[in-house]
C-alpha cells in the first residue's frame, strides 16, 4: 500500500487562481508549474501562497533539461530551491529529456537516444540535482515523434535504468505513453509492465490531438477513452498512485475540470479498494 498517495488533483493554472481561492473545490492537491512562480512577489505568488494554505502541492518543472550536454543551470536550480523552500511541496519533478543546446531553449521536451552513454549522463545530472535539492526527485516520460538509430534499448527500459541507478522516482504520464505507442507502434501495456511499481509516485492524465497517422501531445482536449482505459491498466499494475489531470490550452471552467477528475476517481474506485484510495500521510521522497 502506497505511503505517498495524495489522492486526486489538478494542475493549478492562472485561469483558475481566483476561483480556486474563492470556491475551495473538493480535490486533494494541486501541481504547479515551477517556472511560473520562480519570481519575486506579484499577484500570482499571492494566490499561490494563499491556495497553499488549503491544499498540498507538488512542483513540476519543464526547463531543467536533464538530458542536455549544456552544464546544469545553477541559477535555475537556486530559484527552484527557493520556491521549494516557500511551498514545502510533497515532491518536485521534471522531464527525462533535453530542452535546449548551447544556451538556447527550444521550449520543447525533446527525447533522448536510449543508450548506455545517455543513461550515465542523465543519472549523473539527476544525482547532482538531488544532492543540491536535498531530496529525491521525480522524472517524467515524455511523448515523442522521432526515434534515434543509436538507441540500444526501448524507452521503458531506459526509464527504468535511469530511475534505478539515480535512485529517483517516476512521474508516469499515461497520455504520453499512449501518444508514443501510437507514433512508434509499440504495445503500451509493455511499457506499463516494464516499469518498476516501486518507483512510480504520480500519474499525469491529459488529452491529445489525433491526426490519424500520428498523435500530438497537446493538452488541449479532454482525456479520451483510450487514455482512460490505459489508466485503468496502470492502476492494476501500480496500485494507488497520486493522479492529476493536465490542461494547458483551450482551458475549460474549473467545474468542468472537476467533473473530468471525477471520472478518474470513479475508474480508480471501480479498480482498487476504498482503503487503498484513502489519501494518507507521506514520508519525504
Amino acid at each position: 500500500m502506497s505511503q505517498h498517495f495524495l489522492g486526486f488533483g489538478l494542475g493549478l493554472r492562472t485561469d483558475h487562481l481566483h476561483d480556486v481561492l474563492e470556491q475551495k473545490p473538493d480535490l486533494d492537491w494541486f501541481e504547479v508549474i515551477s517556472e511560473n512562480f520562480m519570481v519575486d512577489g506579484g499577484k500570482p505568488k499571492y494566490y499561490l501562497h494563499s491556495i497553499r494554505e488549503h491544499y498540498p502541492m507538488v512542483m513540476h518543472g519543464v526547463s531543467m533539461s536533464l538530458g542536455s550536454t549544456d552544464p546544469l543551470d545553477m541559477d535555475y536550480l537556486k530559484r527552484l530551491k527557493q520556491l521549494h523552500y516557500e511551498l514545502q511541496p510533497e515532491w518536485f519533478s521534471d522531464h527525462l529529456c533535453w530542452t535546449g543546446l548551447n544556451g538556447v531553449n527550444a521550449h520543447d521536451l525533446l527525447p533522448l537516444p536510449y543508450t548506455e552513454e545517455a543513461i550515465n549522463h542523465c543519472v549523473e545530472r539527476i544525482q547532482r540535482v538531488q544532492d543540491y535539492m536535498g531530496r529525491q526527485m521525480l522524472i517524467e516520460n515524455v511523448s515523442s515523434y522521432i526515434s534515434y538509430a543509436e538507441s540500444q534499448i526501448n524507452e521503458w527500459e531506459f526509464l527504468r535504468e535511469v530511475s534505478d541507478r539515480a535512485d529517483c522516482h517516476i512521474l508516469f504520464d499515461v497520455n504520453n505513453i499512449y501518444v508514443s505507442a501510437r507514433n512508434h507502434d509499440f504495445d503500451p501495456m509493455e511499457y506499463i509492465k516494464g516499469t518498476n511499481p516501486d518507483r512510480v509516485r504520480q500519474f499525469h492524465l491529459a488529452g491529445h490531438t489525433d491526426y490519424g497517422d500520428y498523435v500530438i501531445d497537446t493538452h488541449d482536449h479532454d482525456v479520451p477513452d483510450p487514455v482512460w482505459q490505459l489508466y485503468k491498466q496502470a492502476l492494476l499494475h501500480f496500485g494507488p498512485v497520486s493522479t492529476m489531470i493536465e490542461r494547458d490550452d483551450n482551458i475549460p471552467s474549473l467545474a468542468d475540470l472537476m467533473a473530468e477528475l471525477d471520472i478518474a476517481r470513479r475508474i480508480a474506485a471501480d479498480t482498487l479498494s476504498a482503503e487503498a484510495l484513502t489519501p494518507r500521510c507521506k514520508e519525504a521522497v
